[in-house]
């Protein structure tokens, strides 16, 4: 394509689509890797304007819980244990339970739960964590969520936020869905298809950015701007462009390298190329937010990677040295303060009362 048509092209999408794309970028991206050995892998970045106070916690079985917005709402025991990271510990905001199920909570500034509804409620933050206790695929989920929907209700955050946000689920298998409450209903996007997320614009406004610029190759031109919908069209090509398989160029040079430690790291690696630069200043646009932390679950593996952009260091949770067994205790691992971690982290877990979800009366 000639500079001339690229520039054409460009200014069609703007009168076209400009709609689409959003004034102001808010926080995270989230990806889903699949390697041709059926290696699974999802990244995901935490972009926030503020320190989240975010501290890992492992949740065994048999934990009993609410969706804590009211008489009404539902109450469960947990089949499952996970491993969780929390958002200003009083939500759940990524994790991955024992089964290989992950979820990631993510803004969306176009969601709209409704006011007045039937269904049982449920704060925003205990959503993640009600799909992590009780399925173990995304088909579960899925099933569940259509069969019996959520009122979804979000008080707002600490720092005076609206806590509009949509949720990512994946499994080991390589299935994917995105969840979107709209106009108050919720809305579906089920498949392995549906690798990528950030926030706005809404996800089939997303799929169909990403469909124009599949048409231009993302060899020739990719949108470079720090908005969600740039970086959902450049973590899409990134993830298609990747070798999926064992890189002998890599493997050679850490011979006691496996593939699954090549995977964790492409994925890293492009977590890391979709990031916001810590401590961005754009006073035009004062919704831009740095990205904080990042996360790689190996679904395949069950090991849980968290990535600090603040504390530059890497470190792991290996499920097989944790007890989700009912009746073992909750335990925490202190992030928030600077704290850090190198290696295998999961014997550095501490027994601590678990943090009370946000709620309503």
């Amino acid at each position: 394509m000639t500079r001339k048509k690229l520039v054409a092209a460009l200014a069609a999408l703007m009168m076209t689509g400009g709609s689409l794309l959003p004034s102001v970028a808010s926080a995270c991206t989230r990806a889903v890797y699949v390697g041709k050995d059926g290696t699974v892998i999802t990244g995901r970045n935490m972009d926030w304007v503020e320190d989240m106070q975010t501290d890992l916690w492992v949740f065994p079985r048999g934990m009993e819980r609410s969706g804590n917005a009211g008489p009404n709402s539902p109450t469960w025991t947990a089949k499952y244990g996970s491993v969780i990271a929390s958002g200003y510990n009083i939500a759940s905001a990524d994790g991955m339970n024992e089964k290989g199920l992950v979820t990631n909570l993510l803004y969306l500034a176009e969601a709209d739960y409704g006011n007045d509804s039937d269904e049982p409620p449920m704060t925003v933050g205990t959503w993640a964590q009600y799909v992590l206790d009780n399925f173990a695929t995304v088909a579960e989920t899925v099933e569940a969520m259509e069969t019996m929907p959520l009122h979804i209700v979000a008080p707002k955050l600490p720092n005076g936020s609206a806590a509009t946000l949509h949720l990512s689920v994946s499994d080991p298998s390589g299935d994917s869905a995105i969840f979107e409450y709209l106009n108050g209903e919720l809305v579906v996007h089920h498949g392995k298809d549906y690798t990528v997320m950030t926030n706005s614009p809404t996800y089939d406004k997303q799929l169909a950015l990403t469909a124009y610029w599949d048409n231009i190759g993302g060899n020739a031109f990719l949108p470079g701007t720090v908005t969600a919908a740039d970086r959902f069209v450049r973590t899409s090509f990134l993830l298609g462009a990747m070798k999926k398989e064992t890189d002998k160029n890599i493997i050679a040079a850490v011979p006691d390298q496996s593939y699954a430690n090549q995977a964790v790291g492409q994925t890293l690696s492009l977590m890391r190329g979709v990031s916001v630069p810590l401590g961005i200043s754009t006073p035009d646009k004062p919704n831009i937010a740095s990205t904080l932390w990042r996360t790689a679950a190996d679904q395949t593996n069950l090991v849980y990677y968290f990535d600090s952009a603040t504390t530059p260091n890497t470190f792991w949770v290996d499920f097989s040295d944790l007890d989700f067994s009912e009746g073992a205790s909750p335990k925490k691992l202190p992030i928030a303060g600077g704290k850090y971690y190198a290696g295998n982290a999961a014997g550095h877990f501490v027994e601590a009362k678990p943090f009370e979800f946000m709620s309503v009366k």
